[in-house]
């Protein structure tokens, strides 16, 4: 759980003071191959991207970029785009 808790501060800290340098692709974009859960394997996604990412992946041991997978549900999509702020949202 700690590993999450990283992450996430990481992607707040990178979207909010490095937003130029934060890459963001929807998977659904990039997804070649998929199949569901069964009975003998999980459900599993194969997604293109560039080599560059692989290197960085399957690198040396040192510390490569950080990869997320991030899911933004939809009501939180929709509250997005709301001109309502509801009590516990701040907007700048």
């Amino acid at each position: 759980m700690a590993a999450m808790t990283d992450s996430r501060r990481n992607l707040e800290f990178a979207l909010e003071k490095y937003p130029q340098r934060t890459q963001v692709a929807p998977i659904a974009e990039l997804v070649i191959e998929s199949a569901r859960q069964n009975a003998k394997r999980p459900a599993w996604i194969k997604i293109a991207v560039p080599d560059e990412l692989v290197k960085g992946l399957r690198g040396g041991k040192s510390a490569g970029d950080l990869l997320l997978l991030v899911q933004i549900p939809r009501d939180v999509l929709d509250r997005a785009d709301s001109r309502i702020v509801l009590p516990g949202e701040v907007r700048e």
